[in-house]
C-alpha cells in the first residue's frame, strides 16, 4: 500500500493496513524525513518515502490530500494501478474550483484529469478518522460496518473491496466516480450514520443503512 497524503485518514488507513498484514509505503508534501516516527511507531511493515517512492511502490495508492493538491500528485507511476481517493472537496480550503462549485464533475471526476492511467476508486471519504479506527470488525462479526465506494473499473473495485474486507469492513457499490457525488461532504451517509464525532468509538452502521443512505442523497 502507497500513501499519497498522511493525515488523519491516511495515518488511520495505514494503522489498520499494517494490522492486517499489509506493506505500506507513506508520504507527504514535507518530505519523508517528517514521517520516519510515524512509520517507527507502525513497525516493521511501514516506511516513509517520496510521493513518488510511495506511488510506485503500493499495488494500491491511497490518495489523501486536499483537492487543492491534486495538481502534485504523482501521475506516471500511478497509470494503470488500483488507487483509493479519499478526498472531500472543501472551498474554504481549498478554494473555489468551478468545475465543483458547478457539480459538472465530481472531485474524484477532477482527480482523474490530472491522474488520467489510474483506475480510481472513491472510499473512506465519509468516515471521520476516529471511526474508522474503532469500528473495524472481523469478517463475520454481527456488527460489522459498510463503508460506500465507487468508481469506473470492476477490477479496481474488487481490489478496494478485497482491501477493505481485510481491514474490518463491508462495502457497499455506490456506482460510478460520477455518481460519488452520494457520498460527499454533507449528504446523508457522510459521517452521521457512524455517529457523533464527539462519541470517538461511534456507532457500527449495516448494509442496509449506507444503501438508505446513499438512496436518500440529493444534489
Amino acid at each position: 500500500m502507497g500513501f499519497i497524503g498522511s493525515g488523519s485518514i491516511g495515518r488511520t488507513l495505514a494503522r489498520l493496513a499494517v494490522g492486517a498484514g499489509h506493506q505500506v509505503v507513506l508520504s507527504n508534501s514535507r518530505g519523508p524525513g517528517t514521517l520516519v516516527d510515524t512509520a517507527a511507531e507502525l513497525g516493521p511493515r511501514a516506511s516513509a518515502a517520496t510521493g513518488e517512492e510511495a506511488a510506485a511502490a503500493g499495488d494500491i495508492v491511497v490518495v489523501t490530500v486536499p483537492v487543492s493538491a491534486y495538481p502534485h500528485v504523482p501521475a506516471a507511476p500511478l497509470a494503470g494501478k488500483t488507487v483509493i481517493d479519499t478526498c472531500n472537496y472543501g472551498p474554504e480550503r481549498d478554494g473555489h474550483i468551478p468545475e465543483l462549485d458547478s457539480e459538472s464533475l465530481t472531485s474524484s471526476e477532477l482527480l482523474l484529469r490530472y491522474v488520467p492511467g489510474a483506475l480510481l476508486v472513491k472510499a473512506f471519504n465519509n468516515i471521520f478518522f476516529k471511526h474508522l479506527l474503532s469500528l473495524a470488525r472481523s469478517a463475520g462479526a454481527a456488527d460489522r460496518s459498510y463503508l460506500p465506494i465507487a468508481g469506473d473499473s470492476a477490477p479496481a473495485k474488487a481490489a478496494v473491496t478485497e482491501f477493505i474486507d481485510s481491514i474490518g469492513y463491508g462495502v457497499v457499490d455506490a456506482g460510478t466516480l460520477a455518481d460519488s457525488w452520494r457520498q460527499a461532504t454533507g449528504t446523508p451517509v457522510w459521517g452521521t450514520p457512524y455517529g457523533p464525532y464527539a462519541n470517538e468509538k461511534g456507532r457500527p452502521v449495516g448494509e442496509d443503512a449506507i444503501r438508505a443512505a446513499l438512496a436518500t442523497a440529493t444534489r
